[in-house]
């Protein structure tokens, strides 16, 4: 399984550790605004007591509309050629756009119908997920083109998603915020009585309802992501712009009327877009992404749903605190595997470590069935870093793999194109986070989850629940498996393509 031929990383290549904790910083944005979002959005059934099924359709709709916006976003940053850079100034706005939106839409007006709450969020999603990609899409392709090293990419992805992941890490702690607990509330009584702090502060972190913590919780992380979101535009520079600005990346026309510009710009964008979708190593990424990312999406709402109804039998207030600390350590031990997955990427090659990360997710999955107990709860703790492997290797692992399929495309095409390749990677995986997020709501349906009846849960719906969260992302593991089996980008490859590519139009420098 070992590459046939390693390579050190020369010392002009490898990226400072403060670039490196910077920009996993704005992976920590990125992650804090979907983090947050799968906590708040729980509100929308149990708190508006809106039907599942209409939940699904809120959070779908929207992700088609991001979907399309995806590959715009990346051909207008590629095209990009302004002072600050390609990628910078997209970074800016859009993390400032984000943290005001996000704010904006959980500000839930009170007493209303279905139809008007299913207006409400689905036109406050499409405004949030337009600011989101604005931010996300340069935020990806900045991270493609920090460095032309096999390695050091995966180190950055490594750095990326430790950092990311501590969004995962603090996110569950907004659970007994939101449902009230009994514990949250003595715990800030304890702090507020240690350190005599007025009691009228209370409010902004002690909520009376779920309504009123989805309205407060936002505050704070949109908060966050408009003062953090914008460092990376502050403090990373773009190893790659001066190359992209000497590349003829458009086909302008020979006359400049407004019209026939915007005609120019339309071919070319399509012409970028059918050529990154004819990559067969670039499709071979993105459908292990869309397998185990939306696996993983169609059944991560089901594990607070088993969690409350099954193992607590419908105690929200218990089951929230156990939550706190089960959501934390996964997301704990996610960070923990990722040095190790980076390990087995130095040592038998990028797709031979996805295969490992992978299998060992499947195992985690398989014990996770047998670790549901409503007599002992933390049984569920024993699978988790099993179920970690899968998540953290495939963004450590896909991520980094993509950065070299950019390399093999300037070879073949003569132009850098990181902000076409990762907005078309998730534009394929945001059409089935959306067909997921459809989805998800019709599997508690499915099931035979009904919110009216409270607690007490039919026996075939909780069996159903559990059968859905640990049946569905075996097989889409095994099915991503399956789809990089002749993924051949292998380090002695990426070695022979990064020495053609500076030949033909030298080194890009930091």
């Amino acid at each position: 399984m070992s590459e046939v031929k390693h390579y050190s990383t020369a010392t002009e290549d490898r990226i400072p550790f403060f670039q490196k904790f910077i920009y996993g910083l704005g992976a920590l944005c990125n992650q804090l605004l979907t983090a947050a979002m799968s906590v708040i959005v729980i509100v929308l059934n149990i708190g508006l007591g809106m039907n599942p099924a209409w939940v699904g359709y809120i959070m779908a709709i929207p992700r088609f509309i991001d979907a399309v916006i995806d590959p715009i976003m990346g051909y207008i940053t590629d095209q990009t050629k302004s002072q600050w850079g390609r990628r910078r100034p997209y970074i800016f706005i859009g993390a400032l756009l984000s943290g005001i939106i996000f704010i904006l839409m959980w500000q839930i007006p009170a007493a209303k119908s279905q139809h008007y709450y299913f207006a409400f969020f689905t036109i406050g999603f499409i405004l949030f997920y337009i600011a989101y990609t604005i931010y996300a899409a340069p935020f990806i392709a900045l991270g493609y083109e920090m460095t032309p090293d096999y390695h050091e990419r995966t180190r950055l992805m490594s750095m990326t998603n430790i950092v990311g992941q501590f969004a995962w890490t603090i996110t569950p702690w907004l659970y007994p915020i939101i449902w009230s607990a009994p514990s949250h509330k003595n715990f800030i009584d304890k702090v507020f009585a240690f350190l005599h702090l007025p009691e009228t502060w209370k409010g902004a972190i002690v909520f009376t309802n779920l309504v009123d913590g989805a309205r407060g919780i936002s505050i704070w992380v949109g908060i966050f992501v408009a003062l953090i979101g914008i460092l990376p535009a502050l403090f990373i520079r773009e190893r790659f712009y001066e190359i992209a600005k000497s590349e003829d990346l458009t086909e302008a026309p020979k006359k400049t009327s407004a019209k026939e510009e915007i005609i120019a710009s339309f071919k070319n964008f399509f012409k970028g877009f059918f050529i990154t979708l004819r990559n067969l190593h670039f499709l071979k990424l993105c459908a292990a992404m869309f397998l185990v990312f939306n696996g993983f999406q169609l059944i991560g709402g089901l594990a607070p749903y088993n969690i409350i109804y099954y193992v607590y039998k419908g105690d929200q207030a218990n089951a929230s605190s156990f939550m706190c600390w089960f959501f934390t350590i996964s997301s704990l031990m996610t960070s923990c595997v990722i040095p190790l997955i980076l390990w087995f990427s130095t040592k038998v090659g990028k797709r031979n470590a996805f295969y490992i990360s992978t299998w060992i997710s499947i195992f985690g999955y398989a014990l996770k069935w047998f670790c549901y107990s409503n007599e002992n709860p933390y049984l569920l703790f024993i699978p988790t870093p099993f179920i970690a492997f899968g998540l953290g290797g495939l963004f450590t692992l896909v991520g980094s793999m993509m950065a070299d399929v950019c390399d093999h495309d300037e070879l073949q095409n003569g132009h850098r194109r990181e902000g076409m390749f990762g907005a078309v990677n998730w534009w394929i995986v945001k059409l089935g986070m959306a067909v997921a997020f459809a989805c998800s709501g019709h599997l508690l349906n499915i099931a035979g989850f009904d919110v009216n009846i409270g607690n007490v849960q039919d026996d075939s719906a909780l069996f159903m629940m559990r059968f859905f969260e640990v049946s569905i992302p075996i097989v889409t593991s095994l099915l991503a498996m399956l789809a990089v089996t002749r993924y051949e980008i292998t380090e002695e490859k990426a070695h022979e393509i990064r020495e053609a590519l500076e030949k033909k139009r030298g080194k890009a420098t930091a």
